[in-house]
């Protein structure tokens, strides 16, 4: 929480769609912050994936007083690593996209100062535990496996409905997974095998691997080229996305999805907002904090990017009601322990990949 995502959808459009939303709301996109004393802008650092729509930009400026800066900087984990190395002397105000996986990251190198922004119903199960009023939960999705049942009827065999199916000779070469180093999906898909499989993770990646699993750079590359009912057409019928990718694969004028999610093989991404240690305007990044928690913001969020609102009581589309289901028990592993073994992890997951 990226978050298609199909959010997974936003990477690609996010510059285009950031770009409309500048020439409409007179929203920029810089690429450091340049401000004078004084200025009304709120630079907002963020990932490639944000998108919100031109007219709540432009509701933002009108009523807050403020002018917002858009900076997007990578995927989830990059925006991380740029935050840690500019801490108290930022780039930016404002920061939306550290997520659960490496919000502990954050916290530790004193990346968000203390601001105490007022959190809605339904916000407060996804506080960063032992946070003090830094981060501020703005939506949530689950990286999860999604399988195309169509090509397994086609071809006779039984769909998989955990992880260790994955690794059973009947799926051979049909998995296509992000990989962990290079995408915040894939890491977070690592982390829910960790929670699933304790000590015994490497052994079932080794299974995996053995079992001529494709491991690509990112969630594009697998969903969109490798996934049979991606936009490549692919060869692989199983592929790691996310709980709400089954809402985009709704033929036009159909009522089933071609997708399926499997809800027992998931890990729950939450994404955060927070002020900057060192912000230039404070105060505007605090009104930015809070804007992304408004009933507007947050009921546009499923369809600007495709990931769940954290706001209670937040009307959903349509097509999520029936297929954009979340997981009762995703996996879990805590913010303590990614914190304290997650460059171990990624270190063993590589080795395991490379051989």
């Amino acid at each position: 929480m990226a978050f298609i995502r199909p959010r997974l959808r936003a990477s690609l459009r996010a510059a285009t769609v950031a770009l409309v939303a500048a020439a409409l709301a007179g929203c920029s996109l810089v690429g450091a912050d340049h401000r004078s004393e004084g200025s009304k802008d709120v630079v907002l650092v963020t990932h490639d994936s944000f998108v919100l729509p031109a007219s709540l930009i432009a509701q933002f400026d009108r009523r807050s007083g403020y002018h917002l800066v858009v900076h997007a900087s990578g995927d989830g984990g990059t925006l991380t690593n740029k935050l840690v190395l500019t801490q108290g002397d930022p780039t930016g105000d404002v920061a939306f996209g550290v997520d659960n996986t490496f919000a502990s990251r954050a916290l530790d190198a004193d990346v968000f100062a203390t601001t105490d922004v007022p959190l809605t119903a339904g916000a407060r199960r996804y506080v960063v535990p032992g946070d003090d009023g830094r981060l501020a939960p703005i939506d949530n999705g689950n990286v999860c496996v999604n399988i195309d049942p169509g090509w397994f009827s086609d071809h006779h065999l039984a769909a998989p409905r955990s992880l260790d199916d994955l690794v059973k000779p009947a799926y051979r070469g049909l998995t296509a997974v992000p990989g962990a180093t290079t995408s915040s999906t894939g890491l977070a898909f690592l982390l829910g095998t960790i929670g699933r499989y304790g000590d015994g993770w490497s052994a079932w990646w080794q299974r995996l691997v053995a079992n001529d699993a494709t491991i690509t750079d990112g969630w594009t590359q697998a969903y969109e080229t490798d996934f049979t009912r991606g936009g490549g057409h692919g060869q692989d019928p199983i592929v790691v996305s996310y709980d709400s990718s089954p809402a985009f694969t709704v033929p036009k004028g159909g009522t089933t999805s071609t997708t399926r999610a499997l809800l027992d093989t998931c890990f729950r991404q939450v994404e955060y907002a927070g002020v900057l240690t060192g912000a230039a305007n404070p105060a505007g990044a605090k009104a930015f904090v809070e804007f992304l928690l408004s009933p507007a913001v947050q009921k546009a969020l499923p369809d600007a990017m495709y990931v769940f609102p954290v706001r209670q009581g937040t009307p959903l589309p349509r097509a999520w009601s029936r297929f954009a289901v979340q997981p009762r028990h995703p996996y879990v592993v805590s913010p303590a322990a990614i914190s304290a073994h997650r460059d171990a992890w990624l270190r063993a997951w590589s080795e395991i990949v490379s051989r």
